[in-house]
């Protein structure tokens, strides 16, 4: 009888902390990863820097980390004339890059959910794992 007296409190007090927690919401995943029209936007957008990129100067930039004034040479230089690539290779590529693009936002969009509940129950555990962490302002004794 005592016992049942002292374990019942007990039981209440500890009822709230054994209460399941809601489960989280889905979650949403972006409509822009589901959207393959976003993959060819994204190849576009590659194509298009990739003009730009072709177009950088870099035998200044060489020049300064060697800790040398550029030369005239040296300002003439970009990535399109060192790499030898046009434009049209470039397109190549990112052409040949499309279907791997598409293919990853697939799979992203469809492990999304399982990485949101999987950050979702590491978030738990630290807040368990610093609930539990001692105060530095608690009086010692």
């Amino acid at each position: 009888m005592r016992a049942t007296l002292f374990a019942l409190p007990l039981l209440l007090l500890a009822s709230p902390a054994m209460a399941e927690k809601p489960a989280p919401e889905a979650a949403q995943i972006p409509p822009e990863l589901r959207d393959m029209k976003w993959a060819d936007r994204l190849s576009d957008a590659m194509a298009a820097m990739s003009k730009v990129f072709l177009d950088m100067p870099v035998g200044e930039v060489e020049a300064a980390i060697e800790g040398r004034q550029a030369t005239i040479a040296d300002k003439q230089r970009t990535v399109r004339s060192e790499t030898r690539l046009s434009e049209g290779q470039i397109r190549q590529q990112v052409e040949a890059a499309r279907p791997a693009m598409q293919a990853g936002m697939k799979a992203l969009a469809a492990a999304l959910p399982a990485m949101m509940e999987g950050l979702s129950k590491a978030q738990d555990e630290l807040d368990r794992a610093a609930a539990n962490v001692p105060r530095p302002d608690y009086p010692k004794r």
